[in-house]
Parts: C-alpha cells; sequence; structure tokens
C-alpha cells in the first residue's frame, strides 16, 4: 500500500517542549508542523494526542513515516 501523505518535511523537528498536551499532525497537510490545525477533516487521519508531564527535548516527526509517530525514528533519511 503506497502512503500518499504530504512530506512536510525531511528532518525532524527538534524542540524543548513544556509540559501540557499537544496534538501532532498525522495527515501532512497542517500549516502548523508538526501540529495539527485541523487540516486532517475529510481524511481518513487524526491527529495523535501527546501528553507531556515535564519539559523536555522533543524531536517530532515531519516526514509523517516514522514508526515511533509522533517522534522521529530516522526514517525520513530513506525517503
Amino acid at each position: 500500500m503506497t502512503d500518499d501523505r504530504p512530506i512536510p518535511m525531511r528532518m525532524p523537528n527538534v524542540v524543548e517542549e513544556q509540559p501540557g498536551t499537544k496534538y501532532w499532525c498525522r495527515c501532512g497537510r497542517s500549516a502548523a508542523q508538526p501540529f495539527c490545525d485541523g487540516s486532517h477533516k475529510g481524511t481518513d487521519y487524526e491527529p495523535i494526542e501527546v501528553e507531556l508531564t515535564e519539559t523536555k527535548r522533543v524531536a517530532w516527526c515531519t516526514c509523517k513515516r516514522s514508526g515511533n509517530a509522533p517522534f522521529c525514528d530516522g526514517t525520513h533519511a530513506r525517503l
């Protein structure tokens, strides 16, 4: 099966995140990458809810192909 989702970037978005609830874009259409902006409406994709309980450095997947979504696992290097 071919994954036809857009690939917003071919590198992770590495940031220091504050505690709270984040909604990672799974469809690849969001203009607010790596987070959801509602652009998935009408697709089969829903965002992934992530609850961070402490400040931490996170490598968000932005190629949307990670086997460890929503976090980067290096898959972008093989695309």
